[in-house]
C-alpha cells in the first residue's frame, strides 16, 4: 500500500471531485457530515458501558466517541510529524488528524440501543428465528448478516447508504476516511473464523460491493473471497478507542462506587511514573476527586498516545503491507501496555458484573425481542401470504417510507427493519416496546 492512494480525497456516490472550499478541506467536511447526522445526535442517548444514566458525568455512546475523536486525531497528527516525509507532498499533519478523527466519531455510528447487549439481544433474537425456520426463504451466506449481527457493519451501512443520499453514497464521505473506520473489512463469513475477534465484521452482503469498491480506490490488498488487509490508519482509530475506554470505563466505575478512587490512582501513577504535572502536585486534600482524576487522567492519555505513536511507526513495514497482527496496543512497550491491559482486566473483574448493569442487559432483550418479533413477524407474514393483516398493516405504518414492500425479497425486509430498530435510542426503543405490549408510560 502507499499513502498517496491511502489518502483518497474522492468521495463515494460522486462521480466528480468536489470543489475546495476555504478553510475547510475534503477531511473537515466528512468530520461534519458525521457530527450534523441523526445518527451521530442519537448517540446521546445510546449506552456506553452503563446504562443511559441521572448521573450526568456518566459517559454516553456520543460522549465517548466525541473523547475517542479527540484522541485519535493527536495521535494521528503525532505519527504524521514522525513519518512525514512518506507521506504525500499536500498532505499536512493535520489532514491525518481530520481523517482520523472522522473515523473515530463514526466508529460506534451504527451501535443498536443497550449497546453491546443490544447486538447480542438481536443476535440471539435471528438465532431462534433460525431454528424455528423463519430464515429459511434466505441465501446462507444473507443469514449469516442476522445471525452475527454486528454494530460495525451496520456502521458501515449507515455512512454509505442510510444518512443523506439513501442508497445513493449515503453521507458521501472520501474514501480515505471509509478506510480508516471500516476495522474489520471483511463479511459475516469470517464473524467466527479462528483468528477473528468473536463476532466481529465489517460488511453485510448488501453492502459488500461497496467495500470492494473503497478498498480498489484505495489500493488495499484482497487477502481472501470477501476479506481485505486493514486500512493502517485503522490501528490508529482502534488505538484511540482502546485508550479512551480503557481509561474512561474506570472513571464510571469510580461514580458509579464500583471502584475505589485509589485503585484507578494507583493504575495511572504507575504509568505516568515521576512525570506529574505540577498542577497535580499543588493539590491538597480539599481538592475533589473528579479534578485530580482529570489532571492525572490528562498526563495518562498523553503517555499512551506516544506509546501508540511510537508502536505504529515501528511497526510501518507490516503495516503497509497488510500483514500487521493484533492491535496497536500489543505492540506498545512497557508501562503503557500494561496499563491498557490491567485497565480493562479492572473493569471486566469490578464494573461489568455489576447488578443494575445486569437488569439493564436483561431489560435489553425484553425490549428487542418485542420490537423483532412485532416488525420482523409482520415482514414474513408480507412475506409468505403477500398480505398484512390489519394490524401488522398498523405496525408498518411506523415504518413510514422505509416500510418493506411486498414484492421485496426477505433479506432486504429484514435489512430495513434492523435499520430502524438499530437506529433507536435506549429510551424509544424501551418507550415502543411498552407501548406495543399495551402498558402506558409511567406518569
Amino acid at each position: 500500500m502507499d499513502w498517496q492512494q491511502l489518502l483518497n480525497r474522492e468521495r463515494l456516490g460522486k462521480t466528480s471531485h468536489s470543489s475546495e472550499e476555504l478553510g475547510r478541506s475534503p477531511f473537515h467536511k466528512d468530520h461534519d457530515r458525521i457530527i450534523f447526522s441523526g445518527a451521530f445526535r442519537r448517540l446521546g442517548r445510546k449506552t456506553q458501558v452503563h446504562p443511559v444514566s441521572s448521573n450526568d458525568h456518566i459517559h454516553t455512546r456520543l460522549t465517548h466517541s466525541l473523547e475517542v475523536s479527540c484522541v485519535g486525531r493527536s495521535l494521528a497528527m503525532r505519527v504524521a510529524e514522525m513519518i512525514r516525509p512518506a507521506l504525500p507532498q499536500w498532505c499536512e499533519p493535520s489532514d491525518l488528524g481530520m481523517i482520523v478523527q472522522s473515523a473515530c466519531l463514526a466508529h460506534d455510528i451504527g451501535n443498536p440501543p443497550f449497546g453491546h447487549s443490544g447486538e447480542d439481544a438481536i443476535r440471539h433474537w435471528f438465532q431462534q428465528a433460525a431454528h424455528n425456520g423463519w430464515l429459511d426463504s434466505i441465501p446462507a451466506e444473507q443469514r449469516e448478516d442476522f445471525l452475527n449481527f454486528e454494530g460495525n457493519a451496520q456502521g458501515f451501512r449507515v455512512l454509505t447508504q442510510l444518512e443523506y443520499h439513501q442508497f445513493d453514497g449515503g453521507m458521501r464521505l472520501t474514501y480515505a476516511t471509509l478506510g480508516a473506520f471500516s476495522k474489520y473489512p471483511w463479511s459475516s463469513k469470517y464473524a467466527n473464523a479462528e483468528g477473528y475477534k468473536k463476532h466481529k465484521f465489517g460488511s453485510y452482503q448488501s453492502e459488500l460491493p461497496l467495500l470492494e469498491q473503497i478498498a480498489n480506490k484505495l489500493g488495499i490488498p484482497k487477502l481472501d473471497n470477501e476479506r481485505w488487509a486493514r486500512h493502517p490508519l485503522v490501528y490508529l482509530v482502534e488505538a484511540a478507542d482502546d485508550i479512551c475506554y480503557g481509561l474512561i470505563d474506570l472513571e464510571d466505575g469510580i461514580e458509579m462506587e464500583l471502584l475505589e478512587y485509589r485503585e484507578v490512582e494507583a493504575l495511572l501513577l504507575d504509568l505516568v511514573g515521576d512525570d506529574l504535572p505540577e498542577t497535580y502536585r499543588q493539590l491538597g486534600p480539599n481538592d475533589s476527586r473528579r479534578r485530580k482524576l482529570a489532571i492525572l487522567r490528562g498526563k495518562a492519555i498523553e503517555h499512551l498516545t506516544n506509546a501508540a505513536a511510537q508502536a505504529f511507526v515501528e511497526q510501518q513495514p507490516a503495516l503497509m503491507a497488510g500483514t500487521l497482527a493484533g492491535d496497536l496496543v500489543e505492540h506498545m512497550h512497557g508501562p503503557a501496555k500494561t496499563c491498557v491491559i490491567n485497565a480493562k482486566a479492572l473493569a471486566r473483574e469490578k464494573i461489568f458484573q455489576d447488578k443494575r448493569k445486569t437488569l439493564h442487559e436483561i431489560g435489553a432483550y425484553t425490549t428487542l425481542e418485542i420490537l423483532l418479533n412485532a416488525f420482523c413477524g409482520a415482514a414474513l407474514e408480507q412475506h409468505t401470504q403477500g398480505t398484512l393483516s390489519f394490524k401488522n398493516r398498523r405496525i408498518f405504518d411506523l415504518l413510514g417510507q422505509a416500510a418493506p414492500q411486498a414484492d421485496w425479497p426477505l433479506y432486504k425486509s429484514f435489512m430495513r427493519i434492523i435499520d430502524f430498530i438499530g437506529g433507536m435510542t435506549d429510551s424509544y426503543a424501551t418507550e415502543m416496546a411498552r407501548e406495543m405490549t399495551g402498558r402506558s408510560s409511567p406518569m
